[in-house]
């Protein structure tokens, strides 16, 4: 046990007491042991190439090439998504894939290259591959977006000529190592990787892609953290692209950023190497523009799930609610100050000495009854589930489960046991059919005590360990949809099976609404059951600064809705704080204060009567944009698109803009430009091309370039595009359209969905125009020519003015 061993033995026993310290002791030593004897030992291991190229065999959508050590299958879908897979690997099976692989793009062609390589040429994409197994994605113009050198294996055992597969599963699915390195363009930036706390451009540095719990509180440069994705978005002057690695198994990512020379041939281009303790090496690359990308990863990989309309509202958490009797005096005290609330969230406080699927009667006497008056204010409750259940005999979810041979086992049959909040504890195995189903029956019970969303938490999954890794064995054995596996493979990918197990089971429970479900842990293809949220982040202004990192990753992973604790959840934010925190969060997709129980409160009138009302008008400016707010989720829904964007999102090509971090587009049509420093009151801005106008002052300013505006203490800096179309709620329960004057001799629009309910209605989009007229008038009419059908509000002009004849 090293020193920082010691220092996490003294946390675990801080936080869950004397005894559950003494239980995590227990359990570590047990997963050791377990691990020692069931993993095999390094063994002398044989480094392997491709070799040279031996011959091809065309297939539909492109082929395999054949080297002297190896095989590569190289397969153009329609749309151009590239799948690539070594020795013999193909796209399936993938817990990230929606549903059966995309279609094979029938016009790609697999065909010999001058220089003894091979290439697939396409519409959309050209995959050039060198004679050595070095393969190139190209633009259809011929610009290199992403070069990949021959990668390298390390086989514990091999045939003959090291390559093969064994019992139909690809050479390196049963632990062999293997590393790629790839190149690309000087100039290009990195983004993605999951939930990264330093971003959202990753700079150079090594980052682990193994869903880890960070231990109560993180701050930029803490890696890993809960919900991380073999995924990278590469932004470059000749293009972007997304590559993912379909591998769930620990591995790390280290990156570089290239360097341009003075001249030609003398840049240095970026790189990046993947390196995997086992799996298959397999891998898809998506190119084109920005949302051409996330279309086609949403394409790939499920579009996300809507979460309903009171979910887009202001939700309130805390750990450490004193009963339902609190729970009441503080949804009170939001209506008594006329304060918008959406959902309170119980965390595991609320459970029967925190065993999930049950309630502490003593404190929760009535809990139908509490969410029943609620409700009839308009606000929900939402639950905490935890996957760790108690392992007690007598406790009903221990007994179904058992008798349901539900959870995990380790080498020798017995089930895994590990320390959480309830103590000793087992862990469903939620990669297998069965298993999701009976845990997704278990919801009845939540719903029938009147909850309406939940959020799935220690999902990593986490066992308090004071030394060693606070998770599972790696030797715990998984169903793995029946190919069968351990703990490597199936820690990543966890709690995505977790979120479907609880999606698909509240869509039986309750076929007409739309499920409301967020998880701490995931993988690539989560978006498909829900949305995420930050974790346990530190409470500072590193933390705030850490919270809009993680939502602007997650949305360029395809993961759209997601939001931070606000406030931190470890300690006491000062009153600027939390207000810059509360403006902040007033503006991403998961709006919801948290902390922890030890972290003080975090109602808004306990921060001062200042802050009490910096609170209440970002509270209101939140309602007004609630229908902005359901339009961008269900063009998130449709096209991928995150309704939080990096400022280069619509001008990938602007370098200034590929490095701005502390400002973000919410939509298309607003660049929001939080205060993430103590005591500013006055910030830059920089601005994509185009004419921008400051929503609290009017102002108009031209870009692309930076310019300083104010940011008082009331409000954060939020800027609206010239020609943009927003929904707003009009104040009598409706919607009205605010209208950015458009420039003079260029149009402007916008898209907007109305609400069609919370349950699985087919949304209608409503596509608009503006203009400017040479009268100065502006305006606004609907793309197929019918009636606009709101009331129009036009601003941006030195006086307001009606909308055009049709407004």
């Amino acid at each position: 046990m090293d020193g920082r061993d010691l220092v996490r033995s003294v946390r675990v026993v801080r936080a869950v007491g004397p005894a559950q310290g003494l239980r995590s002791v227990r359990a570590a030593w047990r997963a050791r042991r377990a691990d020692a004897v069931a993993l095999p030992t390094r063994a002398p291991e044989r480094a392997r190439v491709p070799g040279a190229a031996t011959g091809a065999e065309p297939q539909p959508g492109g082929g395999v090439i054949h080297f002297a050590r190896s095989s590569l299958r190289v397969r153009v879908a329609t749309g151009g998504a590239v799948f690539c897979g070594w020795d013999g690997a193909g796209p399936e099976p993938s817990y990230a894939l929606a549903g059966a692989c995309p279609e094979v793009d029938a016009r790609a062609v697999l065909e010999p290259d001058t220089e003894g390589g091979w290439r697939v040429v396409s519409e959309r994409v050209l995959v050039a591959v060198s004679r050595h197994g070095a393969v190139e994605v190209r633009t259809p113009g011929g610009a290199v977006l992403r070069r990949e050198l021959p990668p390298r294996w390390w086989d514990r055992t091999a045939g003959p000529d090291g390559a093969g597969e064994r019992a139909g599963r690809p050479e390196g699915s049963d632990g062999s190592r293997w590393v790629q390195r790839s190149e690309v363009a000087a100039d290009a930036r990195f983004f993605g990787l999951g939930g990264r706390a330093h971003g959202p451009r990753l700079r150079d540095g090594a980052y682990r892609l193994w869903n880890t719990d960070p231990g109560g509180a993180f701050v930029p440069g803490d890696d890993p953290l809960s919900l991380t994705m073999p995924v990278q978005l590469v932004v470059a002057d000749a293009g972007t692209h997304l590559v993912f690695h379909d591998n769930s198994w620990d591995g790390r990512v280290l990156l570089r950023e290239g360097a341009e020379g003075a001249g030609s041939g003398h840049d240095r281009p970026g790189t990046c190497e993947v390196r995997m303790d086992g799996g298959p090496l397999r891998y898809w690359v998506l190119a084109g523009t920005p949302a051409r990308v996330l279309q086609m990863w949403t394409a790939l990989t499920g579009a996300p799930a809507l979460p309903p309309r009171w979910a887009l509202g202001y939700q309130h958490a805390r750990w450490g609610f004193g009963g339902q009797d609190e729970v009441r005096r503080i949804v009170a005290g939001y209506k008594e100050r006329e304060l918008p609330l959406s959902a309170v969230h119980l965390d595991i406080d609320h459970f029967d000495r925190h065993r999930v699927f049950t309630v502490d009667r003593a404190r929760y006497p009535d809990l139908p009854g509490l969410a029943r008056e609620l409700r009839a204010d308009g606000v929900r409750l939402v639950s905490i589930v935890d996957p760790a259940v108690k392992a007690e005999p007598g406790v009903a979810v221990y007994e179904g489960g058992a008798a349901a041979d539900a959870f995990v086992r380790d080498a020798r049959g017995r089930e895994v046991r590990g320390v959480v909040w309830p103590g000793e504890s087992v862990y469903p195995d939620f990669t297998d059919t069965r298993v999701r189903k009976w845990w997704g029956a278990l919801y009845a019970e939540r719903l029938a005590q009147g909850f309406s969303g939940f959020w799935h938490d220690m999902n990593e999954p986490v066992s308090f360990a004071p030394f060693g890794e606070q998770t599972l064995p790696r030797s715990a054995r998984h169903a793995l949809e029946g190919r069968g596996g351990d703990h490597r493979e199936a820690h990543n990918v966890y709690g995505l099976a977790m979120a479907r197990a609880g999606f698909e089971g509240l869509c039986e429970l309750r076929p007409d609404e739309r499920p409301f479900l967020f998880s701490r842990a995931g993988w690539a293809g989560l978006q498909r059951y829900g949305g995420t949220w930050s974790g346990d982040v530190a409470t500072g202004w590193e933390g705030l600064r850490a919270s809009l990192s993680l939502v602007l990753g997650l949305g360029l992973c395809g993961v759209p809705y997601s939001g931070p604790d606000v406030g931190g959840f470890s300690g006491a934010p000062s009153p600027e704080l939390y207000v810059r925190w509360f403006q902040l969060g007033a503006y991403l997709p998961l709006f919801r204060t948290h902390s922890a129980v030890w972290a003080g409160r975090r109602e808004p009138w306990e921060f001062g009567i200042a802050a009490l009302g910096h609170a209440r008008a970002a509270l209101r400016e939140r309602q007004r944009l609630l229908p902005y707010f359901v339009t961008l989720g269900q063009l998130a829904r449709l096209a991928g698109a995150p309704y939080v964007r990096p400022v280069w999102w619509s001008s990938p090509r602007d370098r200034a803009l590929r490095d701005c971090g502390d400002a973000f587009l919410l939509g298309d049509a607003l660049l929001v430009a939080p205060v993430l420093q103590a005591g500013v009151t006055r910030r830059a801005v920089r601005l994509p091309r185009g004419r921008w106008y400051d929503t609290a002052t009017g102002r108009a300013y031209e870009g692309p370039g930076q310019v300083w505006v104010d940011a008082p203490l009331s409000r954060i800096p939020v800027l609206a595009r010239a020609g943009a179309v927003l929904p707003v709620a009009d104040g009598d329960g409706g919607t009205q359209l605010e209208v950015w004057a458009p420039v003079a001799g260029r149009e402007g629009g916008g898209l907007v969905v109305p609400d069609a309910g919370d349950g699985w209605q087919r949304p209608t989009v409503e596509r608009f125009v503006t203009r400017r007229e040479a009268d100065g008038r502006v305006v606004v009419e609907r793309r197929d020519g019918g009636a606009v059908g709101y009331r129009v509000r036009v601003r941006g002009l030195a006086e307001e003015v009606p909308a055009g004849a049709d407004g």
